[in-house]
């Protein structure tokens, strides 16, 4: 008996990377996998192909597995409800969405263009909008359903190039916290993950010297695609049934737990401020806790390793 035994689940970007090991885990784990992927570029730029879905289906069936492909775009509201009723009519229903689909389109703000923006947009936030409100009202019903969406440290920390795919990202995270919320009282869970993993995406950043050389390859070696994979068929597992509403992040074995949003100083001023005082006085008393604009690191420093209880 696995942990995903008796449940179905739709992985969509399931051809590549980790959303192709979330199938293999999943049904590694006892689900029944709807496998979703366009089968296109990593910058959305071609018609895609059936191909990617139905080798990691084939891979599937043929580990004594059940599954089925889907090429459809998440993109495409009607198409993710065809995703839907594929997974009931293949499988006798559907319990969890893992929707690590995704596209890049990396360029400095100032020359990004409107396609590069709506393409990433399209894709990240409207595709999460998508599955979520294609399913959520069978989850609903049922009183049973689980959500890993996917963030990024793009969004959460930063990062030059990418405003297009943070904002996606950061989006991304509001969506998951509200499903969260109003999802509790009827049994349905969404959390999201910022992965660090040796994928295409990763491959895709431009290798500048031998040093930059070196860290991929250690990368490739450590940082692996199975590892995001397998916390996300975790958390969608009924065995994570108290887990909702959370930001974590998975590089290599280290799984981390993110902080969300919260007021950290409160200036008071009970005969209201004026431009001049909210110079000379709200602004020092908070700018020793300012955030500067270098990027975040990954996790905390020294953590402590997981133990067995």
């Amino acid at each position: 008996m696995g942990a995903l035994s008796g449940k179905v689940v739709l992985v969509t970007g399931g051809g590549n990377g980790i959303g192709r090991e979330a199938a293999l885990i999943a049904a590694a784990e006892g689900a029944k996998v709807l496998v979703n992927d366009l089968g296109g570029s990593l910058k959305g730029e071609d018609e895609g192909s059936a191909g990617p879905a139905e080798m990691v289906a084939q891979e599937i069936r043929a580990a004594g597995g059940e599954a089925a492909s889907n090429s459809d775009s998440v993109t495409n509201y009607k198409a993710v409800q065809g995703m839907v009723e594929q997974a009931r009519d293949t499988f006798g229903g559907l319990h969890a969405v893992i929707n690590p689909a995704g596209i890049l389109r990396d360029v400095m703000f100032h020359k990004m263009t409107e396609d590069d923006w709506d393409r990433v947009i399209d894709v990240h936030m409207r595709g999460s909008f998508n599955v979520a409100r294609a399913t959520i009202e069978l989850f609903r019903d049922q009183n049973d359903g689980a959500y890993m969406f996917f963030t990024s440290t793009s969004g959460l920390f930063g990062n030059v190039g990418q405003a297009n795919y943070g904002a996606a990202k950061m989006g991304i995270a509001g969506l998951s916290r509200i499903i969260a919320m109003e999802g509790a009282r009827n049994n349905v869970r969404s959390n999201c993950l910022a992965p660090v993993a040796w994928t295409r995406m990763t491959q895709s950043v431009p290798v500048k010297d031998e040093a930059a050389a070196a860290r991929r390859a250690v990368m490739a070696e450590k940082i692996r695609a199975d590892q995001p994979a397998r916390f996300s068929v975790a958390m969608v597992a009924p065995a994570a049934a108290g887990v909702s509403g959370q930001i974590f992040g998975s590089s290599g074995e280290n799984i981390i737990l993110y902080s969300q949003p919260r007021p950290i100083e409160t200036c008071t001023k009970e005969e209201g401020w004026t431009v001049d005082s909210i110079l000379k006085e709200a602004v020092p008393q908070m700018a020793p806790k300012f955030y500067d604009l270098g990027r975040a690191p990954p996790s905390a420093p020294a953590p402590k390793p997981a133990t067995a209880g």
